[in-house]
């Protein structure tokens, strides 16, 4: 146990209290490089040394480091960075006064933790116990050492004896084809699978030995030793490149999931094309796989059947339909409470009826608190539940908590590192906090994935909205125009494409997108379609305000 500042770090729970005792929500990652920090006190450790010791032979950008600073940081209440500072060129200072370092560690000269030397026992500091008192007391110590381990084993058997996280075989992708660029496409399908699965927290990966051919189906030693093994093939078709995969379970030969994934075979730009192919499969395979480790999550019988039928109508913009649904999943939870899909279809409804404004004053605010204890609720009991994580990343972004959605929507991404919703909604908070560059990259990450395909349009609606935030306002138009072209019954993306023509100096052009936004979202004015003002950045406020002004200017009507 470290105490630091009014902190406990408990190890053996893996959990962070804070001074009221109350634990404080951390990712695994976060946590062990919290404690790394804390057992290194007063020394700085290396940005390399923090990402070799919580990502061991594994290759990460500086972003998820960033990442784990930043949650670390809300965690301690650390803004003004008095606990953890950054030593420039050299690496991060923990400079709290840590208590509680483990009994037979002392600090070397360097500042790191060395193992004691000398046959005496410390009982309390500048205080020794005499020599003939000190095999007695190691005696009875190493006792209640045993003593305590037995109860503990008894109490807490999980954690003495966990599991190994599953291991996951990587076949090579089979091209089914003479053509020399179908096996190129198929090897490097297997890497962008291997680097993919490689991010996710709860599972050990085998990659296949280097150099494997990719026509060559045999399974490998290690393959057979595993629990799960992911397999495919890769054909080129006259219109399509088709990825076939499958996940089997390795003892018993059973396929659990199986996904297929298509791009068109004229994609000029090959790294999308393999990127598609990838998450195409890549995606579908690891929802299962979280499934299949989180058991006990999906809903069955009559609660899976409320849940289609209530879904059905979340993106229905009918306040009737969106709350006969409410009314069918509050009937359903009251019979199940602890029914964790449900919760999450609840949450999720009640989070699209604030996003679409389907809610009073006095009903909204019921609305969001019910969501967020739903939510909350389901995250402690599935905290790696992709449903669950998903749910709450698009709940904080919907209701402004801004800072909040950063760590939860890359948390998500921590679980399905080719979900492509979790990167739009990341980007739409990174936006609101300024930050549009790293929206821009995050959003056409989204659009490498391409995952779920139905939702592609959102993401370029994204680059559009970004470029224009940016200034490139041709750029903005290129991706706007490609946006409606999939989804042309929304009137978002027309008035941002209106503000894009209006720069540019075609105001004609403008008029007619703004008249078609007005047809789309009728009664539409410039103060009830204006972005949230709370919890934003003033860089955001400024570009907002901007570009809302080129929207009256293009024929938005100001009231």
């Amino acid at each position: 146990m470290l105490r630091f500042a009014g902190f406990e770090l408990d190890q053996q729970r893996a959990e962070l209290r804070g001074p009221d005792g109350e634990p404080i929500r951390l990712r695994p990652k976060p946590f062990a490089m919290l404690h790394l920090l804390a057992t290194n006190a007063q020394r700085i450790v290396s940005k390399q040394e923090l990402m070799e010791a919580v990502w061991p032979n594994i290759h990460v950008g500086e972003d998820s480091l960033f990442q784990c600073i930043r949650e670390i940081r809300s965690a301690l209440g650390d803004d003004q960075r008095q606990l953890l500072k950054v030593i420039s060129g050299r690496g991060y200072l923990f400079e709290a006064e840590v208590s509680g370092l483990p009994t037979g560690l002392s600090v070397d000269g360097d500042g790191s933790a060395g193992i004691a030397s000398g046959p005496e026992i410390a009982v309390s500091a500048g205080r020794r116990l005499p020599f003939g008192l000190r095999g007695t007391a190691a005696a009875v110590a190493g006792l209640c050492v045993v003593i305590g381990f037995a109860v503990a084993v008894i109490l807490a058997p999980d954690f003495f004896f966990k599991r190994e996280a599953p291991t996951v075989a990587v076949m090579p992708i089979i091209g089914y084809s003479d053509d020399s660029q179908a096996i190129a496409i198929a090897n490097s399908v297997t890497e962008h699978l291997i680097n993919g699965l490689a991010k996710i927290d709860n599972i050990r990966v085998v990659a296949p030995r280097s150099g494997a051919p990719a026509a060559n189906p045999t399974p490998t030693p290690s393959s057979t030793q595993s629990d799960f093994v992911l397999q495919g093939e890769l054909q080129k078709g006259p219109q399509s490149w088709v990825l076939q995969a499958r996940v089997i379970e390795a003892a018993t030969g059973e396929v659990q999931s199986v996904a297929t994934a298509l791009v068109d075979v004229n994609e000029p730009d090959v790294q999308l094309l393999q990127s598609r192919l990838a998450a195409g499969v890549g995606d579908t395979l690891t929802r299962r796989l979280n499934v299949l480790l989180e058991a006990g999550t999906t809903a069955g019988g009559n609660a899976k059947v409320v849940i289609e039928q209530a879904m059905a109508s979340i993106n229905q913009t009918s306040r009737e339909r969106f709350l006969a649904s409410q009314t069918m999943l509050e009937n359903a939870l009251a019979g199940e409470p602890d029914n964790i899909d449900l919760q999450v279809a609840l949450a999720a409804l009640q989070t699209r009826g604030i996003q679409m404004v389907w809610y009073g004053p006095i009903e909204n605010a019921a609305a969001e608190s019910n969501a967020r204890s739903l939510l909350e609720s389901a995250l402690q009991a599935r905290p790696r539940y992709i449903p669950v994580l998903e749910a709450y990343c698009r709940f904080l972004s919907a209701t402004n908590h801004f800072i909040d959605s950063l760590v939860a929507c890359a948390e998500v991404l921590d679980f399905a590192p080719w979900n492509g919703s979790a990167l739009y909604q990341l980007g739409l908070t990174q936006i609101q906090l300024g930050r549009f560059e790293d929206a821009l990259a995050t959003f056409k990450q989204a659009d490498r994935f391409d995952t779920p395909v139905v939702s592609r349009w959102t993401w370029l609606l994204g680059i559009g909205w970004a470029n224009l935030l940016l200034g490139h306002n041709e750029e903005a138009v290129r991706w706007l125009e490609r946006s409606i072209a999939i989804t042309p019954a929304s009137g978002r993306p027309y008035m941002l494409l209106a503000s894009a023509y209006q720069r540019l100096g075609r105001p004609g052009e403008a008029s007619a997108a703004m008249a078609k936004a007005l047809e789309l979202r009728p009664g539409s004015t410039a103060l009830n379609v204006a972005s949230p003002t709370d919890n934003v950045s003033p860089i955001f406020l400024e570009a907002s305000k901007q570009l809302q002004q080129t929207m009256i200017e293009a024929g938005l009507p100001e009231r």
